[in-house]
């Protein structure tokens, strides 16, 4: 099974066990998290429960490791292995987010922006840009005039924060039984994507399909 599979099972098989089904989500999650070009809505829930699970899992290791019994150490070795790929996934999944909010950070502070991070990104974004704040005040912009100080100006009708490229070509798939419309702003592009269908386009065109589960980044 690759990882296509396991993408596609998770609309599949809706009678797999809650923890099964978390793992293909948070998967799922994952890439799209890679391929995207913004920072998607954070998961509350998804986390939560993959947070406590894994805790569970680490928990599981230790008393198993504690006894020191023969008889558990293949179990022991698989709960690892389990507990390792769980903690891979989250890791990877925060470290692409990361990597966006640090090339967009000052974009992602915005009002508007910020519902699409969690608490802890919130915090993280906000004292890396008031330090990154403070070091350039004190290596250069203290010289300049106090009106050109600012690092989100829009003088002269051009913002200096700079957006992600919402016009990016992305890779995506159908994941509805109904096949799920998609419009491409200031072209005459319309087409339906259905169940398992792979197409290329703009992501400004999927973006709300994709964030609504309708559709999956490959």
């Amino acid at each position: 099974m690759d990882i296509s599979d396991i993408l596609t099972s998770v609309s599949a098989h809706p009678s797999l066990p809650a923890q099964s089904l978390d793992l293909q989500a948070l998967t799922r999650a994952w890439v799209n998290e890679r391929v995207a070009p913004e920072v998607l809505p954070w998961p509350e829930e998804l986390m939560a429960r993959v947070m406590w699970g894994v805790g569970k899992l680490i928990e599981k290791v230790e008393e198993q490791t504690a006894t020191m019994d023969p008889k558990t150490n293949f179990r022991v070795v698989i709960l690892q292995t389990e507990l390792e790929r769980w903690k891979f996934l989250v890791r990877s999944f925060l470290r692409a987010r990361i990597a966006k909010i640090d090339k967009h950070i000052l974009h992602y502070l915005h009002p508007t922006q910020r519902t699409r991070l969690s608490t802890s990104e919130i915090q993280y974004a906000t004292t890396h840009q008031n330090l990154l704040h403070a070091h350039y005040h004190s290596s250069f912009l203290a010289q300049f005039p106090v009106g050109l100080q600012k690092l989100d100006d829009t003088a002269g009708g051009i913002a200096m924060v700079e957006v992600p490229d919402a016009e990016k070509a992305v890779f995506v798939r159908g994941l509805r039984s109904d096949p799920v419309r998609v419009s491409v702003e200031g072209t005459d592009m319309d087409f339906q994507v259905g169940r398992g269908e792979i197409v290329v386009v703009r992501w400004s065109a999927v973006k709300s399909a994709v964030e609504d589960g309708d559709l999956e980044c490959v």
